[in-house]
């Protein structure tokens, strides 16, 4: 065989193998990506179950101003948050509770004068300053814009938080890129997003204080 052909033998090889080695490096590319977007949640956020599984749903068929009666405004104008204990027992204190188990998860704190450990789901990060006054009573927003609907939901999804910060999924979002729009996430850029599109000041100084 001449130099000539062998040389264009060795050329076409070469060829040969490095569209192969292209095609590997695709494959390679989209099977690591792929595990990665599988692994990465699994790796990076732990989850609890909460203390106690509340029925939002059934809660709601027996009061009488829904959320307001559990979620309320006080007088001075702060929101009171997550009921405590007591505010259970006005209802509960009447009568014993019953053989369902999300009642009978209630006694230990009931006996001891314990709050309800509750793992609150939309916790932001301490540096951030939130008034649901604000938004609530004066911009007239419903909770279910950031909170979803949770009038719906006859339980309580295990409380997943990110290992390194401490802070709870929702914050970022369930997807992994942190894609999405309240209530799948609440993110910094949806506040000033929802105060630009609203006419707010969206300074810095109106959320961190």
């Amino acid at each position: 065989m001449s130099e000539q052909a062998h040389a264009h033998e060795e050329q076409e090889r070469n060829q040969g193998r490095s569209k192969a080695d292209w095609w590997l490096l695709v494959a390679g590319f989209v099977i690591f990506s792929a595990l990665g977007f599988w692994i990465t949640p699994v790796i990076l956020y732990a989850s609890k179950p909460q203390p106690v599984q509340f029925s939002h749903k059934l809660h709601l068929e027996q009061v009488d101003e829904g959320c307001k009666s559990c979620h309320y405004f006080r007088e001075d104008g702060s929101f009171s948050g997550i009921p405590s204990i007591k505010k259970c027992m006005e209802c509960h204190g009447d009568e014993p509770l019953g053989d369902d188990p999300r009642e009978k998860a209630l006694i230990p704190y009931i006996k001891e004068g314990k709050p309800i450990p509750w793992l609150v789901y939309s916790r932001q990060p301490d540096c951030v300053f939130f008034s649901h006054a604000a938004h609530v009573a004066s911009a007239g927003m419903d909770c279910a814009e950031c909170h979803g609907d949770h009038g719906k939901t006859d339980g309580l999804r295990p409380y997943e938080y990110n290992r390194i910060s401490g802070y709870s999924r929702d914050i970022w979002g369930r997807n992994i890129l942190g894609i999405g729009d309240p209530p799948d996430r609440m993110k910094m850029d949806d506040c000033a997003d929802c105060h630009r599109e609203n006419g707010v000041h969206d300074s810095c100084f109106v959320c961190h204080k």
